[in-house]
Parts: structure tokens; C-alpha cells; sequence
């Protein structure tokens, strides 16, 4: 079989090849940028929605299904400085039923300052605690108005509404500014929710360290408790505690000397950002 290749033929291929090596030379004069983003710049999974952990060692930090670095982009932390032996105490309070002025008892025993994570009906109905938490050096973050899914709210002023309405509650019972440390609800989130909180000046605040305290019809025994609490603890951990779990308000006082035993101390959110 032949291929006919007339003149005008040639001239085409011809031209066509010089185009070519013009843009080879230009390729490799004026190189494209690499456009791949580093680690740190990656985005957050769109995928995830729920704040997950897998601890791979014990007293080792967990892997979170965000990674320290991701979070970080948008002043958002799940876990502390790893190289130092410093716990970050924290209880999300949706309401009251009798739990936590013994919680509250055992962290002024040891000193221990932590951040309370509020709602609207716990300062509608708790607000003598509420004072108390703030007066004795503690945290008072927001868990927002309602106690919404957060994940599923795209919409920036439905968003800082429910941030901002807790924030009017609670300046109006203490008189002082709210502290800007944010907990997601359930810890369900959004990338755009991470960004929007950012926008509002908060620092959003996960955990690496929590367990089945919730439930109050079925709590955990002392010996559940310290089972998941103790072989888990590790540098830089922000523990998650439910201020409702009567097993909460009995163990604390053992539970933060056994911790003070193993050379751990007691930090503040408000050192995250500096220590991390």
C-alpha cells in the first residue's frame, strides 16, 4: 500500500512541525507552575462530615480522619503540642442535671483550668454554674444556640447566628465578652462551616481523647471509665468529657491524679495556637 504525499502536503506537515517546536521552546523556556497544593494546603475531604479518630498505639496520639495540618488552615485543632505533657480539659454541657459543681469541685482541687462548651439552655437555665465556671478561671466556649447539625447549614447568616446568639446570652448574664473556642455539635462539620467560624474569629476545637459517657440512663463504671481514659491519654490530648455523666463527676478527682502521677499538667485552650 503507497501514501501519496503531494507538495501542498508537505508544506502543511511542514508548517505544522515548526508550530510544534515553537511550543516545545516555549514549554521549556517558560515551564508551567506547579499547581499540585502541598500538604498544608490541602482542602478538607469533602466526604467528611463527622469528626473521627483511630488510635494505632496506645499513649500515642490518634489518627484523625482530618489530619492536625488540614485543621490548622483554618484555626482548627483536634489535638495539642505532642511533645509536651500537657492535657487540655474539656466538657460539652448541653443542660444540667446535678453533675457539675462536683466537676467543677475536682478541677479547683487540682487546679485545673478547662473550657465548658455551652448552649443557650444550659445558661437559660444554669447561669449561677455558668458564672461560677468564669469566675474560677475556666473557659466557657460555644456549643452554639440550638444544638443544630452545623454541617448541614451553608448559609453564613444562619451560621453566625447560632454562634452569636449564645455569644448575647452569655454577655448579658456575665457582662464580659465570650471567649471565641468553638465546638461543632455532635462534632459534625463542613469545611465551609470550619471557614465560616474562622471568618467569626473562633478557634474550632475537636478532641483526640473521649468515650461513652453520654448516654445518662447507662453509664460507664468507674472501672469502663478508666479502662478507656487512662491507656489513651497522650501529649497534647484534648479530652472530651459529657459535664452530664454521673461517672464523670465521680471519678474526676481520681482520674486528674492518676494523670498528675503519670507527669501529665493541665493546660488551656487559650495556649493552643501559641503551643501547637
Amino acid at each position: 500500500m503507497f501514501i501519496t504525499i503531494t507538495r501542498t502536503g508537505l508544506h502543511r506537515i511542514g508548517v505544522g512541525l515548526s508550530v510544534f517546536a515553537v511550543l516545545t521552546a516555549v514549554f521549556i523556556l517558560f515551564p508551567r507552575e506547579n499547581t499540585e497544593p502541598t500538604a498544608a494546603e490541602q482542602a478538607v475531604p469533602a466526604a467528611v462530615s463527622d469528626w473521627g479518630l483511630s488510635f494505632q498505639t496506645e499513649g500515642q496520639p490518634p489518627v484523625g480522619n482530618v489530619s492536625a495540618e488540614e485543621l490548622r488552615q483554618y484555626n482548627a485543632f483536634y489535638v495539642g503540642d505532642t511533645s509536651r505533657k500537657t492535657i487540655y480539659l474539656t466538657f460539652d454541657a448541653g443542660y444540667e442535671n446535678g453533675c457539675t459543681p462536683a466537676i467543677l469541685d475536682a478541677l479547683k482541687k487540682h487546679d485545673a483550668p478547662a473550657c465548658f462548651f455551652v448552649v443557650g439552655n444550659f445558661i437559660d437555665t444554669a447561669p449561677e454554674l455558668v458564672k461560677r465556671m468564669a469566675a474560677e478561671g475556666h473557659i466557657v466556649g460555644n456549643h452554639t444556640l440550638h444544638h443544630p447539625d452545623m454541617s448541614g447549614i451553608a448559609d453564613k447568616s444562619a451560621f453566625a447566628a447560632e454562634l452569636n446568639g449564645l455569644e448575647e446570652k452569655y454577655t448579658a448574664l456575665t457582662g464580659q465578652p465570650m471567649q471565641k473556642f468553638y465546638r461543632p455539635p455532635q462534632g459534625k462539620f463542613s469545611e465551609e462551616n470550619l471557614r465560616q467560624a474562622q471568618e467569626l474569629g473562633y478557634t474550632t476545637v475537636f478532641w483526640s481523647l473521649a468515650y461513652v459517657d453520654w448516654y445518662t440512663d447507662n453509664q460507664p463504671t468507674d472501672e469502663q471509665a478508666f479502662s478507656k481514659l487512662l491507656p489513651r491519654i497522650h501529649n497534647g490530648a484534648i479530652v472530651l468529657l459529657h459535664s452530664t455523666s454521673e461517672t464523670n463527676a465521680r471519678i474526676l478527682d481520681e482520674l486528674l491524679t492518676k494523670w498528675e502521677s503519670a507527669g501529665y499538667q493541665f493546660g488551656s485552650l487559650a495556649e493552643l495556637s501559641v503551643n501547637s
